[in-house]
């Protein structure tokens, strides 16, 4: 929970701290970090239960009693297996439903995704033939243009009377005369024939590409009803042209969520197989918490007449659910009758406190191997009863405590000589003022204490010796 809460400290260390101002407001620590009230009470329940009047406690709730009965018969991990059955079980019912109530709407968005799905495949589109249709085009689409700039070369460089390859032919053979008087002449007559050579190269190609050029008027209707064609679709879906390709795997990708009839009895299997396997393990896990929950309620029952509540009796009820949850098949409630003849009821209606954290005390020390919390503080265990049995309920306390931290206020010198340690609450009155003061007793100190619950207001040397023996029996 701390780990959870980000307020974790030191290893094996959790301390709490709530620090009130003069104006009345507080404000809550764990660990050194500030925490919300709610998270003080929370991490408090974690670490501590209270038994006693007035007490919320934890073995009130019917799901603490639950964790209890399958603590004490190791039912732990076989609970937790159940719980997560139960889940996947009912995650596949839920899918399975919502499938079926959305079954007329998931028809028409399917038979419109197919469509769509036709649509664009039929359309055969690629980014690259988009592209490269997009370049036919514009050639075809400008074909006579082309074929007129490509004519108007040949006849500038060859056919006109005054073509320029017939002027430069003249001009190299002047200079190549001229050669006969002027050796200097050499350079300027290998560039004009060089020039000569790359028009007569202008001119073939100029020819070659005329005769490659079409300007079929049929394909260039093709090719624009193909371009409208994907223009189109591409408005339709919303998407650039270039994003088809896209829009048709997300179509497919839908398909795929909305699956058909045969997903939806193969989920209906689906779910039936977890159902199965959730029933099969909630009724072995019911099996096995009657077996402990009989065993549990003698243990309980006993430890009952030892604490003063003769003719009482302890019951761990199993009652069946109609529909079974993430935690078993039954519900579980503790049941408790604290006189002869009386019914047993739901421990939660028990009204007297003082029997309430009697039978808390049975509990807890009948299941002690389960650690609920890991500290327990009882408060008015003592309530009604005397002698004998108050030594009972101190020799239980000190059991429990093998196990757990215990504190226990008492008035009885029986329950509290069984204790390791001794803090003695004393009130005093200063300024006007009513004070409480607790401190630990040495063990001296323990003796005078033990021997003033004993004997009242007057010590004698008697009840001093009565409570060094009472403190010894503890040795």
């Amino acid at each position: 929970w701390l780990h959870e809460q980000e307020l974790e400290g030191d290893a094996d260390v959790c301390l709490l701290r709530r620090v009130l101002d003069i104006n009345g407001r507080s404000r809550g620590f764990i660990n050194g970090r500030s925490a919300t009230l709610q998270q003080m009470r929370e991490a408090g329940e974690h670490l501590l239960d209270i038994h006693g009047q007035h007490a919320h406690q934890s073995l009130l709730r019917p799901d603490a009693q639950r964790d209890l009965l399958d603590g004490y018969a190791g039912l732990e991990r076989e609970a937790a297996a159940l719980g997560e059955l139960f889940r996947e079980w009912q995650t596949l019912h839920r899918r399975r439903m919502q499938l079926e109530q959305n079954a007329e709407a998931v028809t028409a968005e399917r038979e419109l995704l197919l469509f769509q799905r036709r649509e664009l495949e039929t359309l055969n589109f690629s980014v690259q033939g988009w592209s490269e249709l997009q370049a036919e085009h514009a050639r075809l689409s400008h074909a006579a243009s082309l074929l007129e700039t490509a004519q108007f070369g040949v006849e500038v460089l060859s056919e006109a009377d005054t073509a320029c390859l017939a002027q430069l032919h003249a001009l190299i053979a002047r200079v190549r005369a001229g050669l006969e008087f002027d050796a200097a002449l050499q350079d300027m007559l290998s560039m004009l024939e060089s020039a000569q050579n790359e028009l007569q190269e202008a001119v073939y190609a100029l020819r070659h590409y005329q005769q490659r050029l079409d300007s079929d008027p049929q394909q260039l209707r093709e090719q624009e009803q193909r371009m409208a064609d994907i223009v189109d679709a591409a408005r339709k879906y919303r998407v650039a042209p270039e994003q088809l390709p896209e829009a048709l795997q997300r179509i497919v990708a839908r398909l795929d969520e909305l699956g058909g009839d045969a997903d939806l009895a193969a989920l209906a299997q689906q779910e039936n197989s977890a159902r199965e396997k959730y029933l099969a393990a909630g009724k072995k896990l019911s099996a096995s918490r009657k077996k402990a929950a009989g065993k549990l309620s003698r243990e309980i029952t006993e430890a009952m007449q030892a604490l003063a509540m003769q003719g009482g009796s302890f019951a761990v009820a199993l009652t069946e659910l109609d529909e079974g949850n993430m935690h078993g098949l039954e519900a579980v409630e503790f049941q408790v009758a604290t006189n002869p003849g009386t019914p047993l009821r739901g421990l939660a209606k028990v009204a007297s406190g003082g029997e309430l954290s009697r039978i808390s005390l049975a509990i807890q020390v009948a299941a002690s191997q389960v650690a609920i919390v890991p500290t327990l503080i009882f408060d008015e265990v003592d309530s009604g009863i005397g002698g004998r049995v108050a030594e009972i309920v101190g020799q239980l306390l000190k059991r429990l405590g093998q196990r757990h931290q215990v504190m226990c206020v008492t008035h009885l010198p029986q329950v509290a000589a069984m204790a390791d340690a001794q803090w003695q609450v004393s009130k005093s009155t200063r300024d006007g003022a009513t004070l409480s003061t607790i401190r630990v007793l040495k063990q001296g100190e323990r003796v005078e204490e033990i021997a003033r619950m004993l004997g009242g207001v007057k010590i004698t040397d008697t009840t001093r010796k009565h409570a060094a023996e009472m403190l010894g029996m503890d040795a």
